[in-house]
């Protein structure tokens, strides 16, 4: 039998097709390949993410696109730290006088014109920390913002896949990319195009970048929280807004960081 219903793969190692069991399967070794960064790369950048918070630095997420989901993994979020700022691009209208028009450009993360304004709506100081993730590293607006944040002096920490990113062309005047300059690469593991089903009559479906970079951003939250609770620290964590308390929990903490940190929609 060529493949089950279940998506399992056949008795002759065909491939069993699309199916949510046959995702599952595909995803695994990839989710186990993410986890080998633990004591490497994410340990390297969890140094840098505590050296900033120490410094009483704010850590600067950006993504555009689906990317986008990894500045809110790191940014806002219950369990994970309260001195993070999301960065999107509609901080661009929202915060920055843009017209609303601008959103509607579907290429608009291709666009290196906007990003000097984004790190300047950031209100970043000189002790932030930045993570831009990107599965392609290639867009405009992605380099461009590494370029400024590199220009500032900042740390920089990448989410990429490698893979992918070495397959494809700069969009970036410069013909650089994101990995050019971070100071600590994460891959993500995705393949190059992302997904890793194959359809019957050629292309592929069922992405796995988000579900990969979520798994980094909450590894790198844990080893940074682990460096403060081993040096008898405190650290600065967000209750569930959903649970008593959790309101005036957070808000006394976000305080803290007044006109730092935003929680815009």
């Amino acid at each position: 039998m060529a493949s089950t219903t279940d998506g399992s793969t056949g008795a002759d190692g065909t491939n069993p097709g699309v199916s949510a069991q046959s995702y599952v399967h595909a995803l695994t070794p990839i989710l186990a390949a993410v986890t080998e960064q633990a004591d490497g790369p994410i340990r390297a950048a969890a140094d840098l993410v505590t050296a900033s918070l120490r410094a009483n630095g704010v850590i600067q997420a950006f993504g555009s696109g689906h990317s986008e989901a990894l500045a809110m993994e790191i940014a806002g979020r219950a369990g994970g730290l309260i001195a993070t700022n999301r960065i999107a691009l509609r901080d661009l209208v929202l915060l920055g006088g843009e017209p609303p028009e601008l959103l509607r450009d579907g290429e608009l993360e291709r666009n290196p014109s906007y990003s000097r304004k984004l790190y300047e709506l950031s209100a970043a100081r000189p002790g932030d920390l930045f993570v831009i993730a990107s599965n392609s590293g290639v867009n405009g607006s992605i380099v461009e913002l590494a370029t400024v944040v590199k220009e500032k002096g900042h740390p920089l920490i990448a989410i990429t896949s490698l893979q992918h990113t070495s397959g494809v062309d700069s969009r970036h005047p410069s013909g650089k990319k994101l990995i050019d300059f971070a100071d600590v690469v994460l891959d993500n593991h995705a393949p190059y195009g992302d997904s890793v089903l194959e359809l019957p009559d050629g292309g592929k479906v069922c992405a796995v970048s988000s579900i990969t970079a979520a798994l980094i951003a909450q590894m790198l939250v844990a080893e940074v929280l682990r460096r403060f609770t081993e040096a008898g620290e405190t650290p600065p964590v967000y209750l569930s807004a959903n649970i008593p308390g959790g309101d005036d929990h957070n808000h006394a903490l976000e305080a803290q960081y007044a006109g730092r940190i935003r929680r815009t929609a």
